[in-house]
C-alpha cells in the first residue's frame, strides 16, 4: 500500500469516534420546578431521583435536570416555567402545590408536564379527568382536602373535649372554595362545630391567631398551601404562644415543633412523579398515564409538644402512629 493512502485510511479511521458521537442522541433534560427552595426539600427531591432511577433514568449519566427554585415567591414561578421550557427541556415535574401546575400550564401546551398537587387537578383546569387526563399533563393528585374529615376526627381525638376547630384556608389558593366546602361537609357528617378562618400572608395568620379566643375556638386545622408550609415556624410559634392544640397535613410540622400531621407521604409521590416521568421519556404519552392518587399515608404526633399543650395522647392513637416526635 502507497504511504500516502495509508496515511489517509488511519485519518478516516481516528475520524470514526466524532462521527459515532455526533450520531449519538442527546442526552433527555428535566425541567425541574418548585415553589420552595432546594434546602427545604432535599430528601423529596432524592425521592424524585429514585423514582427516576426504578425507569433506568440517573442524572449525570443519561439524563439532565435543570433545576428552577422560587424560593416561596410564587410570582416567580410563570417566569421560571417558561425559562425551562425555552431551554428544551423534554418534560417538566412541577411540584410545591398547585401554583406550580398551573404555571407549567400556562407556559407550554407542547411539553409534557408531571405535577403533584393537593388539589382535584379536574377542578383546577390541569386535566379533563382523573382516568383519562388529555392534553400534555398528568401527575399525583393528594387530594388533601378530601382528609379533612380524618384531620377532624383526629384532633377531637386528641383534644378529647367539645370545642369549636378553626380552619385555616388560604383564600387566594385556587382550591379554597373546595377545601371549604369539603371542610363543611366533613363537619356536619361527624357533628363537629367549626370556624373558617381565612389567612393570605404573615399578618393575616397572626390575625387568625388573635380570633380564636373571641370565636371560643379551642382547635385549629390548617389546610394545604405552599404559604403555610413556608410559614410553618410561624405557625408552630403561634400555636405554641396561644396554647392551641394544632393539627396539619404534612411531617414538616411537627418535625418543626407541631402537633400532629396526618397526609399521604409526600416521599411516595415525588417517587411517582419521577416514575411518571422516566415512562414518558420512554415514549408513554401524559394522556395515557391516569392521575394517580396517593396509597400510603403518614400520622405523625410530636410527643414532645403535647405534653406542652397539657395533652394525654390516647395510647391507641400512639399505637397507631407511624412517627412518634418526642
Amino acid at each position: 500500500m502507497k504511504r500516502r493512502k495509508f496515511i489517509i485510511l488511519l485519518g478516516g479511521v481516528a475520524a470514526w469516534p466524532l462521527v459515532v458521537r455526533a450520531q449519538q442522541p442527546a442526552m433527555p433534560l428535566i425541567g425541574f420546578l418548585h415553589s420552595r427552595a432546594p434546602e427545604d426539600t432535599p430528601n423529596l427531591t432524592a425521592a424524585f431521583h429514585q423514582g427516576l432511577k426504578e425507569t433506568s433514568y440517573v442524572e449525570g449519566q443519561n439524563i439532565g435536570i435543570e433545576y428552577r427554585w422560587a424560593h416561596n415567591k410564587h410570582e416567580r414561578l410563570p417566569g421560571l416555567a417558561t425559562e425551562l421550557v425555552s431551554r428544551g427541556v423534554g418534560l417538566i415535574a412541577a411540584f410545591g402545590g398547585n401554583v406550580s401546575a398551573l404555571a407549567a400550564k400556562a407556559a407550554t401546551a407542547t411539553v409534557p408536564i408531571v405535577f403533584a398537587v393537593g388539589g382535584d387537578p379536574v377542578e383546577l383546569g390541569l386535566v379533563a379527568s382523573l382516568n383519562r387526563p388529555g392534553g400534555n399533563l398528568t401527575g399525583v393528585s393528594m387530594l388533601v382536602g378530601l382528609l379533612g374529615a380524618k384531620r377532624l376526627e383526629l384532633m377531637r381525638e386528641l383534644v378529647r373535649k367539645p370545642t369549636t376547630i378553626a380552619v385555616l384556608i388560604n383564600p387566594t389558593n385556587p382550591s379554597a372554595t373546595i377545601y371549604t366546602q369539603d371542610a363543611e361537609r366533613a363537619a356536619h357528617a361527624i357533628g363537629q362545630q367549626i370556624q373558617i378562618l381565612n389567612a393570605s400572608n404573615e399578618r393575616e395568620i397572626e390575625a387568625a391567631f388573635v380570633a380564636l379566643a373571641p370565636l371560643r375556638a379551642g382547635a385549629v386545622l390548617v389546610t394545604t398551601d405552599t404559604l403555610f408550609v413556608a410559614r410553618r415556624e410561624q405557625l408552630v410559634a403561634l400555636s405554641a404562644r396561644y396554647g392551641v392544640p394544632t393539627i396539619y397535613e404534612y411531617r414538616d410540622f411537627p418535625a418543626a415543633g407541631g402537633l400532629a400531621s396526618y397526609g399521604p407521604s409526600i416521599a411516595d409521590v415525588f417517587r411517582q412523579v419521577g416514575i411518571y416521568a422516566g415512562r414518558i421519556l420512554k415514549g408513554t404519552r401524559p394522556s395515557d398515564l391516569p392521575v394517580l392518587q396517593p396509597t400510603k399515608f403518614e400520622l405523625v404526633i410530636n410527643l414532645k409538644t403535647a405534653k406542652a399543650l397539657g395533652l394525654d395522647v390516647p395510647p391507641t392513637l400512639l399505637a397507631s402512629a407511624d412517627e412518634v416526635i418526642e
